[in-house]
């Protein structure tokens, strides 16, 4: 396999399916059939999810709302995900383990470095919840922080779309693909991969960003084992 350990971002938004909020269960089966396929190849998977379906602190903060309530509020939105997202795998048949940065002892493990690393090792996948635990920070964030921590080969931020354009595809049909691109090419053309934080972090640690579909059925096996998914940053 190209890659041993990944990290896997997604979306909260993705979770929704068709809907318009919530979780819908049938994209939540095909994520955890596509997270045991690779499983089954042997590449330790460690997974962060955003919350933007259930709740958004930037948005909350928009309307009114104390931006630091804002963000613990959704801290706690990426851990209904991400236990929504351990019960379709464990009905998959895959072993999991749900670790948050926010102490929630009843129905997660405290985020330990050591411990996260040691179920990856026994084949778990390890789900980290709560972003970083700290307000103003985004799970991008959250998940670059946690690839470092954990010695990720790569992250892998599965989209709604197959790369990393020159604008968004989905409002301008003239919008060309990039199959890959260096660090300083994104800041040079202001391209929108992560916000600039997980970004940055990204970059002084070069960890590789690969952004693909994680809609089609079979690209997250595909990239894992090397074909040309998605977008490479690095």
């Amino acid at each position: 396999m190209k890659y041993k350990r990944i990290l896997l971002k997604l979306s909260g938004e993705a979770l929704m399916g068709d809907r318009q909020y919530g979780i819908d269960p049938e994209r939540l089966k095909e994520y955890a059939e596509e997270i045991k396929s690779v499983i089954g190849l042997g590449v330790e998977v460690a997974i962060v999810i955003g919350g933007g379906n259930i709740f958004r602190g930037v948005a909350g903060a928009a309307n009114g709302m104390d931006r630091v309530q804002g963000d613990y509020m959704g801290m706690l939105a990426t851990v209904i995900n991400s236990m929504a997202l351990q019960s379709a795998l464990e009905e998959a048949g895959v072993y999991t383990r749900l670790q948050t940065a926010i102490r929630m002892e009843q129905i997660a493990e405290p985020f330990i470095k050591r411990r996260a690393t040691r179920h990856l090792e026994k084949g778990r996948v390890v789900i980290f919840g709560a972003g970083t635990g700290n307000p103003y920070f985004t799970t991008d964030t959250a998940a670059t922080l946690r690839a470092i921590e954990i010695d990720a080969d790569v992250i892998l931020k599965g989209t709604r779309v197959d790369g990393i354009y020159t604008a968004d595809p989905e409002k301008d049909p003239t919008a060309t693909k990039f199959d890959t691109l260096s660090f300083d090419e994104v800041y040079q053309k202001g391209l929108n991969v992560m916000d600039m934080t997980a970004f940055t972090l990204s970059q002084e640690n070069n960890l590789p960003i690969i952004v693909f579909d994680m809609n089609t059925r079979g690209n997250l096996e595909k990239l894992i084992k090397g074909e040309n998914i998605g977008t490479l940053v690095n």
